[in-house]
């Protein structure tokens, strides 16, 4: 080899290789996204995760013949809670803090002319995102079930979000005004299981469980985003608070404006949105999930009930079933159906909490709110006929979806994809009563007439609710 190629090669090494180090695996290769909206556990707008990525349509030569949905109400503009707790006292400081110029702050700069999106008065309400986001579920199941008969009723906790959520479903299913009646269940402190929100009724719940150790984790992930924030912005003091507010309106200011700066990976990184889902996880799982020993005991009679209208052989029962409910129930139902279980294919029930530690984050977790609670999220439990499936036998079989993603069942996968046979769902069901059976028993109930099953989809004194009709007439009637 020549000296002058090789003095020539060396030049333009050194012009290349500076260009070239930089550079890592990742950033020639990568295709890694990152979307905030989707790791804001029960703040998250409604999308689907696919998780596990298998198929949401029927599994070849299976049919469905009926469908039973609980769902969480559709989006709001915030939770009473987190309004008061974390982004009221944020927007109040932020109000209080007027010498600072934040157009001279690099990733805060929008703060300069930033307003609130909601009012203690309007939290808890319906926004027009989370209208949609029900409609959108009522086409969706139109489409699903296309050969299944409309359902003449829904039903719905009395709140007024989640009365609006059923009713905006209602307006998106159904194809003729006054089609289908919302019937609207009490919030009752005594109703025993017989509500859609049994866990008011239960005495052995309480809405502050997890809030001990979430706050351990809260405390690590934001340490170095308060540090960071605090040396761009020294007067504002930021707090860990104010981090997790912050956050949070990512969510909300999303479903009220449809989209918000604080999303922005300028300001928080995909990592530090991953400490606030942990965060989140922590306290879902301890509030509603494995980490609560009565979650099971409570989402056991929607099961039941649920898994009852399945198997049952009344012709003039409805083919398609919606309840809406708030964000509490849907993961004890999970619990008792033994879904998203951190231990289920190894370790045992007693060590369960150790798969939540709370000095730094499961990434191989299983139980994620973010896929299991966003705004609209919903659990389906489906019977399917089957017929000429490739190496199964005819006849029903069952399955769950959870926002739109079949999921295996605990000990029962003995039918086509993820379905189970009549016989193993049946004892399945059985399996999981003899688990979490004793409502009353269990929830320490101190009122009369509790009751440990839900009836209300059977039990005609519960009424056929009221019509929804239309919004508004498409023509003035002098003009129809």
């Amino acid at each position: 080899m020549s000296s002058s190629f090789v003095r020539e090669l060396l030049r333009l090494s050194a012009l290349v290789l500076p260009i070239i180090q930089p550079c890592s695996a990742a950033s020639l290769y990568s295709t890694y996204e990152f979307n905030p909206l989707e790791h804001l556990g029960g703040v998250a707008p409604y999308f689907e995760p696919q998780d596990p990525p298998t198929s949401p349509s029927t599994p070849q030569g299976c049919t469905a013949s009926r469908a039973v949905y609980l769902s969480r109400h559709a989006a709001i503009y915030a939770n009473d809670f987190d309004y008061e707790e974390y982004i009221e006292p944020f927007v109040s400081k932020l109000e209080n803090h007027t010498t600072i110029d934040w157009t001279k702050i690099p990733a805060l700069n929008f703060l300069a002319n930033w307003e609130a999106p909601l009012t203690d008065a309007e939290s808890e309400l319906l926004t027009r995102v989370g209208r949609l986001e029900a409609a959108q579920l009522g086409v969706t199941l139109s489409f699903r079930y296309p050969k299944l008969k409309l359902p003449s009723r829904i039903w719905t906790s009395s709140a007024e979000r989640t009365v609006k959520s059923a009713q905006s479903l209602a307006r998106g299913l159904e194809l003729n005004e006054n089609g289908i009646n919302v019937v609207s269940i009490y919030e009752s402190e005594e109703a025993g299981a017989n509500s859609l929100t049994p866990y008011k009724s239960c005495p052995a719940y309480s809405s502050s469980f997890g809030s001990e150790q979430s706050a351990v984790y809260l405390d690590k992930f934001t340490k170095p985003i308060v540090a960071r924030l605090n040396a761009a912005a020294p007067e504002f003091n930021f707090t860990a608070n104010d981090v997790y507010g912050m956050m949070e309106l990512c969510g909300y200011e999303s479903v009220i404006r449809g989209s918000s700066p604080f999303c922005d990976l300028n300001l928080f990184t995909p990592d530090d949105w991953l400490g606030w889902e942990y965060t989140a996880d922590v306290m879902y799982h301890y509030n509603v999930g494995y980490g609560n020993r009565i979650s099971g005991v409570v989402g056991l009679p929607w099961f039941n009930a649920s898994a009852n209208l399945l198997m049952g052989d009344a012709s003039d029962e409805q083919d398609i079933y919606v309840s809406f409910t708030h964000r509490e129930l849907p993961p004890m139902v999970f619990v008792a159906m033994g879904l998203f279980n951190n231990s289920e294919f190894g370790g045992s029930e007693s060590a369960i909490n150790d798969t939540m530690p709370l000095d730094r984050i499961n990434y191989r977790r299983a139980w994620k709110s973010s896929n299991l609670l966003p705004f609209s999220s919903n659990v389906a439990l489906e019977r399917l006929n089957c017929s000429g499936s490739y190496g199964y036998d005819d006849g029903d079989y069952y399955r769950v979806l959870v926002n739109s993603a079949p999921q295996p069942l605990a000990d029962c996968a003995d039918g086509p994809g993820t379905t189970c046979s009549r016989a193993g769902f049946e004892k399945y069901v059985q399996d999981r009563v003899d688990m979490f059976q004793g409502y009353s028993e269990k929830c320490g109930v101190d009122y009369d007439n509790s009751t440990d099953t839900l009836s209300i989809y059977t039990d005609a004194s519960v009424g056929n609710g009221t019509a929804v009709g239309k919004r508004y007439e498409a023509f003035p009637p002098h003009l129809a």
